[in-house]
């Protein structure tokens, strides 16, 4: 991966689109919803704090991640679609 996010931003990578409905529909994919959880590929160094000092990221690379539908910038690179976002912008992180 070569993007490397500046401060508090955080690459995610969206978890793809249902295709089919539970009742086996298949949706064409104008109808498929964006998923509102993905899988975090990078994360920068940390938000920069008024006393100059580095507060790291509570997220970690490969973190499951819950976040908001409309949140972050949507950026394609090298075939694939990612979210920077702010650390902030993050729901939750999902455990198993």
């Amino acid at each position: 991966m070569n993007i490397r996010p500046l401060y508090d931003n955080v690459l995610v990578q969206r978890a793809e689109a249902e295709e089919k409905t539970a009742g086996g529909l298949f949706l064409p994919s104008a109808a498929q919803e964006k998923q509102v959880y993905g899988t975090v590929k990078a994360v920068g160094k940390g938000k920069v704090l008024k006393d100059g000092g580095l507060r790291a990221p509570a997220v970690k690379v490969g973190d499951k991640v819950l976040l908001a539908k409309w949140g972050g910038n949507e950026i394609k690179y090298d075939g694939e679609e990612f979210l920077i976002l702010k650390e902030s912008e993050l729901l939750a992180v999902i455990t198993d």
